[in-house]
This record gives C-alpha cells, sequence and structure tokens, in this order.
C-alpha cells in the first residue's frame, strides 16, 4: 500500500468539489498529470475516461478505483478524492461512491499495483469501518479511514510485509501534521471556464477575483498555449486544459483548472 501512503503524505487526499462522476474522474485525472516528475505529456484523463466507458470501476461498499496505464517507466502512483455527498457511480452494488482513489500504472508496475489493489479491496470486504463512509465528517476523518485500510491491509500481508509496515503507527503524527498540507494543496486548485470569442479580449470565469484579473490581463498566448499545449504557464500559476467545447459563431469555451505554484526553494 506504499503508493497510497505516499499519496497521503504528499497531500494528494482531497475534498472533491463536484460530485458528477465524469467531472470527478477528470479533476483526479488532472491532478496526476501535474506531479512534475511523472514522466508523461498528458493522455492519463483521455485513458480514464476511455475504460470508464467499457465498464465502472466503482469496487462497492462507497470506494472507486480508477487507473490508467502507461508504457512510460515510472512509479506508481495515486490521487484520492472524497465526496462528502456521494457520486452516483454505477457501481455494482449500486451505492454512491465516496472515496475515489485512482492509480497511475507504468507497465513496469503492474504487479505491485495488482497487489495494492488486492489487498485494498480485502480490506474492504473484511473491514466494517471502511464499509461506512457515509459517517465521514471532514476531511480528516478520510485520512484516517484510509490509514485503517493501510493499517488492514497490512495485517493481511506475509510477515515481511507486516514488518515494513510497522512504522505506520510512528507516520501517523506525521500524517495528521500533513492535513495542512493536503488543505493548502486543494485551496490551490481553481476550476475555471476560459470564454474565447472573435474580436472580443477572453473572459474568464472562476471564484478567485484575482486569478481572474491576472488570466484576462494576458495577451492571446493563454488560449494559444491551451489550445496547442494542453496547459499555459506563468510565475506562480499552471492553468491546465481538461475539455473545449465549440459553438456557433466561432465561440469556444476551455474547461480548465489552475494550479497556484509554490515559490521554488533555494
Amino acid at each position: 500500500m506504499r503508493s497510497l501512503l505516499d499519496a497521503l503524505q504528499d497531500g494528494r487526499l482531497i475534498e472533491l468539489p463536484e460530485n458528477n462522476k465524469t467531472k470527478v474522474l477528470e479533476y483526479l485525472a488532472t491532478l496526476i498529470e501535474a506531479i512534475p516528475d511523472i514522466g508523461v505529456e498528458g493522455g492519463i484523463t483521455e485513458s480514464i475516461l476511455a475504460r470508464e466507458q467499457s465498464y465502472s470501476t466503482g469496487i462497492g461498499k462507497g470506494w472507486a478505483c480508477p487507473h490508467a496505464r502507461s508504457t512510460v517507466d515510472g512509479q506508481l502512483l495515486c490521487a484520492v478524492g472524497w465526496s462528502p455527498g456521494g457520486i452516483d457511480y454505477g457501481a455494482a452494488d449500486g451505492e454512491k461512491i465516496h472515496i475515489v482513489v485512482m492509480y497511475y500504472v507504468p507497465d513496469t508496475q503492474k504487479n505491485a499495483y495488482l497487489k495494492e489493489i488486492s489487498s485494498l479491496a480485502k480490506a474492504i470486504q473484511t473491514q466494517p469501518a471502511l464499509q461506512d463512509l457515509k459517517s465521514l465528517d471532514d476531511l480528516a476523518d478520510a485520512r484516517h479511514r484510509l490509514l485503517d485500510a493501510i493499517s488492514a491491509a497490512a495485517e493481511c500481508a506475509a510477515p515481511e510485509a507486516r514488518a515494513r509496515m510497522i512504522q505506520l503507527e510512528a507516520r501517523h503524527t506525521e500524517l495528521q501534521k500533513s492535513a495542512a498540507v493536503s488543505a493548502d494543496f486543494a485551496n490551490r486548485v481553481i476550476p475555471l471556464t476560459l470564454i474565447v470569442a472573435p474580436d472580443m479580449k477572453p473572459l474568464t470565469l472562476c471564484q478567485d477575483r484575482a486569478l481572474a484579473d491576472l488570466l484576462e490581463n494576458q495577451d492571446s498566448a493563454l488560449a494559444a498555449d491551451l489550445v496547442k499545449h494542453g496547459q499555459y504557464e506563468r510565475p506562480g500559476i499552471r492553468v491546465l486544459l481538461r475539455s473545449t467545447t465549440h459553438y456557433q459563431l466561432d465561440r469556444v469555451l476551455h474547461d480548465c483548472l489552475a494550479i497556484k505554484l509554490e515559490p521554488a526553494r533555494r
């Protein structure tokens, strides 16, 4: 369960701003694509959505585990989203999904992924606490429930695996401290809409007024970079393109995520 533990430590557990299944998958996939050292150029969102059209990745009991595979070498990674209200996900048991664990699986990590997802599924099926996700009050509760899943998986593992996981209790305090890191990361991810039309200045719609003003004061490079590269970056901000919709009169709507970047460490 190393990648799940890494996700908690690195602040990749977030409260989902959407309850729409497609939007949730796009949101988490974009977060994985934004990991600096992932070593791929997009494609995760498309892979996730295509796989989900073939079959639902809801494993039941309020959990879903979508994944995207890659031929590029790298680490097994995941991002986790918690939905307080639940997502109509199409799981086999008909229950709404409250926790989505999305994996990025390089070909060299397939065995590691299969072991982790098998351990997680077994823990969910055998631990009543992991099936009671409706009672979660906040992101800290969700984090503790995920730690329960990691601990339960360690109990079911081989002795040498249990020995490696014995450090969980010692690291629990560290993970609790990381709650502020996770919340800060979620606050730095801002959904936004960019509207582009001929003979008019691009219009930015988002909840952050300062960010909207900043982006609207950019020249045409913003829209051009989104179309050409799928992202736009300037000091302190990166905008990632999620989808584009074309309307009559050559009007275009870009659905994006903006990520406020931390200052570079010296």
